[in-house]
C-alpha cells in the first residue's frame, strides 16, 4: 500500500514508522528542517528504550509523489487550508484520506442525519476549500487516544497509548475502513471501527475543548485546572452546554462532567498540546476545538454562555501573542 503522511509531526510521524515496518510504501510531505532531517536520517520513533528509523521518501511537492492508496493527513486545524490547496495530486478516484486530528473537522456534519449532513462549519472551512479539496466519501476520521511529541525534527516520542478509532466521515458503510483497520491491528495500534465516528470525535472533545484553552491562558496543568474550584465549576458549565449541544444533533453523553474530572485527574500533572503550542509559539487550534462548538450552538439553538467567554478569552489571549488570526 501506497501511503503519505501529510505533517510530520508527534501523531503523523509515529503513524508513518508503525505502517512502514507493517510493509507500507510511506512518503512524507514535510518542509525546512523535518524534510532535511527526513533526507538525512529517514524518519525515526523512540519507543520506551529502543529507536526505530525506517526510510522514506519526503518532498515539500505532492506533485513529486503522485496519486496515493492512503493520505494520513496530520496536521494543525490551521494549516488545513494549505492543505487543501495541495493536497490534489495525491488523491484519485481510489484514495482514501485519512484525518488525525484535534477537535471538530470539517465533515463533522455529513454523519449526523438528514438534518445536518452538507452542512458547512463556517469556523473551521470558512471559504468551503477543504470539502471542495477532499472528498467526503473518500474520508475516514481517526480519533487518537495516545501521546506522542517531537524530540527534534523527524524524532518522535511515543509516552503511550496505541488507540485509533476509525469510522468513515459520511457515516456511510465502507469496507476499505474494515481493511485500514486490519492494516493498522497489523501494525501494531489498538484500532477499532466506529459505526459513527462523529460520536468519538465529540466524546473526545468534550474534555479538551476546555483543558486545552483554560492551560494556555493560565499556563496551568490539567490537575491544577481542576483542582481550583471555581475553574472547574466553569469547565463543568461548559461541559453541560457541549453535552446539550450533542443531545441535539443525536450523540447524546451519559457521563456527567464529574465523570470525566475524574479521569483527567488520573493522567496527573498533565501539560496540554495547546500549552505546548504556546510555549512553542506555534498557532493554536481554538477554532476546531472552541470556536467550533459555539458554531453548533448556534446551529442547534442551545446558548453558550460559558463557551462564548471562553472563547473570547482564548482568543484574545493567542491574538496578543500573534498565535490566532486577527
Amino acid at each position: 500500500m501506497k501511503v503519505c503522511i501529510y505533517g510530520a509531526g508527534a501523531i503523523g510521524g509515529w503513524i508513518g514508522v508503525k505502517l512502514a515496518q507493517a510493509g507500507c510504501d510511506v512518503s512524507v510531505i514535510a518542509r525546512g528542517a523535518t524534510l532535511e532531517a527526513l533526507d538525512a536520517h529517514g524518519l525515526q520513533l523512540i519507543e520506551k528504550d529502543a529507536t526505530h528509523t525506517v526510510k522514506v521518501a519526503a518532498s515539500a511537492s505532492p506533485e513529486a509523489l503522485g496519486p496515493q492508496d492512503l493520505v494520513v493527513v496530520a496536521v494543525k486545524a490551521p494549516a488545513m487550508e494549505d492543505v487543501a490547496a495541495h493536497i490534489a495530486p495525491l488523491i484519485d478516484a481510489n484514495t482514501i484520506v485519512l484525518t488525525a486530528m484535534n477537535g471538530v473537522p470539517w465533515w463533522f456534519c455529513d454523519g449526523l442525519g438528514d438534518a445536518f449532513a452538507g452542512k458547512r462549519l463556517s469556523s473551521v472551512d470558512p471559504h468551503g476549500a477543504i470539502a471542495a479539496a477532499i472528498p467526503s466519501s473518500q474520508t475516514v476520521g481517526c480519533v487518537v487516544h495516545a501521546s506522542c511529541f517531537v524530540e527534534s525534527p523527524g524524532v518522535i516520542r511515543h509516552r503511550q497509548g496505541m488507540g485509533l478509532i476509525l469510522g468513515a466521515a459520511d457515516g456511510k458503510p465502507n469496507a476499505r475502513v474494515e481493511e485500514l483497520v486490519s492494516l493498522f491491528s497489523k501494525a501494531g495500534f489498538d484500532a477499532t471501527h466506529s459505526p459513527q465516528i462523529q460520536r468519538d470525535v465529540w466524546f473526545k472533545l468534550w474534555g479538551n475543548m476546555t483543558m486545552n484553552p483554560i492551560s494556555a491562558i493560565t499556563g496551568a496543568t490539567t490537575d491544577r485546572i481542576l483542582s481550583d474550584d471555581l475553574v472547574r465549576d466553569f469547565v463543568t458549565r461548559i461541559m453541560l452546554e457541549a453535552k446539550e449541544i450533542g443531545a441535539r444533533f443525536g450523540i447524546p453523553i451519559e457521563q456527567a462532567p464529574e465523570d470525566r474530572h475524574a479521569v483527567t485527574l488520573k493522567l496527573g500533572a498533565m501539560k496540554t498540546s495547546m500549552l505546548q503550542d504556546v510555549e512553542a509559539r506555534k498557532s493554536v487550534e481554538l477554532d476546531a476545538l472552541v470556536a467550533s462548538v459555539k458554531e453548533l450552538g448556534v446551529m442547534t439553538e442551545v446558548p453558550t454562555p460559558y463557551t462564548d467567554a471562553l472563547l473570547g478569552l482564548a482568543r484574545l489571549h493567542a491574538r496578543t501573542l500573534n498565535l490566532y488570526p486577527k
